[in-house]
Parts: C-alpha cells; sequence; structure tokens
C-alpha cells in the first residue's frame, strides 16, 4: 500500500459502510478524514438548527468509528484544503458529492483549483440512486412529473449499484494536524429548543442499521395503509439519518429488494424515488428554493400576516391537527408526512401565507432539514412546482383529523390541554357544548386557543386568489 496521505472530506456522507470516498481512499493510502463546516460560502448553513444538533451527535459518533482520528475544521472549504494540502504535501483529495446549488458550485471550484496545482481531486456519489443528469427523458430534458420519473427514469434505468462494505483497516496519518474540538463548531450554539429533543432519537451509523432492520421487521407489513396515521409506528422515521448520510439510499433499497415483493415494499421503493426526484428538481432549477416552478405564481396574491404565521409556528391555531403537528416539529425536530401535508396547505391556503415562510421554519425546525426535499414539498402543496397538488385541493384540518386520528391518540399526545375531550369533538372543540368543555377543563379563548380563520371563508378566499392567476397568460 502506498504511504501517501490522501484527504478523506465528509460531509453528509458520515459513516463507514457505503462511503465510496472512505472505500477508495483506503485501499490507496493512509487516511486524513476531515469535516468542515462551511458557514463562508453557505448562508443556508446558518440556518437549520436543529439539524446542526444532530449534526454535532452524528460527527461525534462518526469520529467513535474512526477511532477519534476525525479531524474538525471552520470556514472557507477551499482555504481549509488547500492549507492542509500544502503543509503536509497531500496530493490526493476524495470527496463524496453533495447537490444544494452552492455547493455544487464550490466543489467544482475546489476541484478546478486542485487538479491545477497538480492535486489529485475525486467526488463519488454516495447518496443518490441515480444522478440527476442521468435520470432524463429519452429527449435529454429532465423529468417534470414523477410518475414518468419512476416508472421509466428509475426502474427501467441501470439498477442502483451495490453498496460497498466498510473498509476493514484503515491506516490513518499519524500527521501533527491542527483540528478543531466538536465544541469549537458551537453546532449547538441554535434556537432555545427543547433539551429533550434529542431525547427522542438515537444518532449515528449504527443505529441508523438498527432503525432499518427494526422498520422492516415490525412496520413494513403495514407501510402503505399505516403511514398515514399519525399515531401508528408505520414509518421509518430513517429521514434524518439519510440526510446526514449515517445511510445510504443504497443500502436501504437493496435490503428492500431481498424481500418479497409487496405493495409494502414498492411504495417504499417510490418514497425513496420522491427524495430522487426532488433532488433532479434542484439540480435542474438551483431556483427552487426561492422561487415558484409554474412562473405564473409570481403574480399569486399572497398576504402577509405575522400573527398568523406565528400562531401556525407555535401550533395556536385553534385547530388541533394543525396545532399538534407544529408542536410535533418543535419538541421533536420532526413532523409525521401526513400531517406536513396537512400543515402546509393550512399554511399557504387558509392563512394564504407565502409558501417559502413555510420551508424556512421547516428548514430550521427539522432534524431532516433536506433543502431538496424541503423545497420541491413547499412548491408541492402550495401547488406552484413541479407535479403539484391541484390548486383546489385543500385540506380540511377537521376531516383529517377525523379520518386519520379518529381516537385522538396523536393529538392528545401534543396538545394535552384537550385530553379530556369527547372523541366526537376533538378535532373541532368550539362545537363541544359548554358543559363538555367544562368538564374537561377547556376554556376556549384561554387554555386553547379559538380557530384564527374560519374554514369555509378562508377556503373561498384562497380558491379566489387562486383563480387570479387564470388571467396570467405570460408565463404559461
Amino acid at each position: 500500500m502506498s504511504s501517501s496521505t490522501i484527504i478523506c472530506w465528509f460531509r453528509q456522507d458520515l459513516r463507514l459502510s457505503d462511503n465510496p470516498a472512505l472505500f477508495n481512499a483506503s485501499r490507496e493510502g493512509k487516511i486524513l478524514p476531515i469535516f468542515i463546516l462551511d458557514d463562508d460560502n453557505a448562508k443556508q448553513d446558518k440556518k437549520g438548527a436543529a439539524s446542526r444538533i444532530w449534526l454535532h451527535h452524528s460527527l461525534s459518533a462518526l469520529n467513535e468509528s474512526l477511532n477519534g482520528h476525525l479531524k474538525l475544521y471552520r470556514g472557507n472549504a477551499l482555504a481549509v484544503i488547500r492549507q492542509l494540502c500544502e503543509h503536509h504535501s497531500i496530493k490526493t483529495v476524495y470527496w463524496n458529492r453533495c447537490y444544494e446549488p452552492w455547493r455544487t458550485q464550490r466543489d467544482a471550484e475546489i476541484k478546478k483549483h486542485l487538479l491545477n496545482q497538480g492535486i489529485n481531486a475525486k467526488s463519488f456519489n454516495a447518496s443518490l440512486l441515480w444522478e440527476p443528469w442521468e435520470n432524463l427523458k429519452a429527449d435529454g430534458t429532465p423529468y417534470k412529473v414523477f410518475t414518468p420519473f419512476y416508472k421509466r427514469g428509475c426502474l427501467q434505468s441501470i439498477p442502483p449499484r451495490a453498496p460497498l462494505s466498510a473498509p476493514q483497516n484503515i491506516t490513518f496519518s499519524e500527521g501533527k494536524f491542527h483540528t478543531l474540538t466538536l465544541p469549537d463548531l458551537a453546532l449547538l450554539s441554535t434556537l432555545n429548543w427543547p433539551d429533550t429533543m434529542m431525547a427522542h432519537w438515537k444518532v449515528g451509523e449504527q443505529a441508523a442499521q438498527k432503525k432499518l432492520k427494526s422498520f422492516i421487521k415490525h412496520q413494513l407489513d403495514n407501510y402503505q395503509q399505516g403511514r398515514d396515521y399519525p399515531a401508528k409506528k408505520s414509518v421509518s422515521r430513517l429521514s434524518p439519518h439519510i440526510h446526514w448520510g449515517e445511510i445510504s439510499p443504497h443500502q436501504i433499497w437493496q435490503q428492500v429488494n431481498q424481500l418479497e415483493s409487496s405493495e409494502n415494499t414498492e411504495h417504499l421503493k417510490r418514497e425513496l424515488a420522491w427524495r430522487e426526484f426532488s433532488y433532479s428538481l434542484l439540480f435542474h432549477n438551483p431556483e427552487l428554493t426561492s422561487q415558484p416552478l409554474q412562473k405564473k405564481f409570481s403574480y399569486f396574491p399572497w398576504q402577509k400576516n405575522n400573527h398568523f404565521l406565528t400562531a401556525w409556528q407555535k401550533g395556536a391555531t385553534g385547530y388541533p391537527i394543525v396545532d399538534a403537528g407544529m408542536r410535533e416539529l418543535w419538541q421533536t425536530g420532526y413532523m409525521h408526512n401526513r400531517v406536513r401535508m396537512i400543515v402546509g396547505s393550512f399554511l399557504v391556503k387558509n392563512l394564504l401565507q407565502h409558501w417559502g415562510d413555510g420551508l424556512a421554519w421547516f428548514y430550521d425546525c427539522l432534524v431532516d432539514a433536506d433543502l431538496a426535499s424541503n423545497s420541491a414539498s413547499w412548491q408541492w402543496i402550495a401547488g406552484c412546482g413541479a407535479d403539484a397538488a391541484p390548486y383546489f385541493r385543500i385540506f380540511n384540518p377537521i376531516t383529517q383529523g377525523k379520518k386519520f386520528d379518529e381516537q385522538g391518540d396523536y393529538t392528545r399526545q401534543f396538545v394535552p390541554e384537550l385530553k379530556h375531550i369527547p372523541d366526537k369533538y376533538l378535532h373541532a372543540p368550539w362545537e363541544a357544548p359548554e358543559e363538555t368543555l367544562n368538564n374537561a377543563g377547556v376554556i376556549l379563548g384561554k387554555n386553547y386557543p379559538l380557530p384564527i380563520v374560519d374554514l369555509k371563508e378562508s377556503r373561498a378566499t384562497a380558491l379566489d386568489a387562486y383563480q387570479t392567476l387564470k388571467s396570467v397568460t405570460s408565463f404559461e
């Protein structure tokens, strides 16, 4: 084996198994594993408070897996890598690709600089089943609708590669490299987050693998139907592990493919493909995070109402299923997928607040804050994205609550002030007789808010607002 030192730059691939950069580097020389918190280049990274808390714990787990050899840095990534290469005569740098627009631009500049300096720079695919520049329509253009993207672009293309094993014997470079401590990165210095948030999670590669195995064994058989019911344990909750690369989509895809095909296994594969679709949208439309894909929505009459936005953020809208979701988000850094659609629809349609406000709050509060998935999902629910929900599809939080949380186990968990309300009135407590409210200890407007908008009126207002887009022809 060569005695040369190879920088293995970890980013959103915080694992040893199925890590192409690490796998290849470990076979070619001594490893210098590094992580760089590049706040200088990324205004986006100054958000995502909850995910930064996750990152703190994930880096700790990775460092333990690397026997304490992970080196930590903060600052401009190019400057850090350049200094390491110059001071330690390093001639090879490997990393796994990221796909956020600012990262792809920065990584191209880093690779160009290193190659010009005679340094071997190579990147690998560790986080997507198919590269977004490869999964294209027959005419070479990107897909704009999910179903053909999945059926033709995914299922009829070259199957995803097999996962790589973790390197058995890693030789680490023993040079005297400067490094920060994990507290120096200040990843925990964020919003005044509940101290109990991370108590809901176990972080790291081993935890991710255990969670996948447990999901396949206990929840997958009821996945397609059960995933719509937030009180049921029918979802994988793997999304933060996938986002930070503690587990790869290739590992999940392979394990699911080894099972007997069923509606549940196929639905899980579709969900992985939705993530791929989001990354394709972001790669081909870098403005996805701030500009509507359907340009006519630039004329949509959004309303700016700080009272509405704050009530929504705090889970104080007066609609129990909405409030439960927003409180789950704040307390745990996560929200059930069905409830994400309910609270999203309520914000952009019943309250007519800009989808970007929802995107920003979710990005700050989710431990799985993923720029591609978050942006594509908010544009979908607002009706302005690719393959978007029809403008007239407005989720009714009362009927949604009754249908998907009929016994109220989920709602009562996060809105305990309503725990004694009978099921009949739980999702519309203002309809309960005064005696029922008194017996339940509920004083509407005091210990639980009255609805901040009328559903029927707000729905009509939203439909009128969407109707105004029919007169927009310049971008049709």
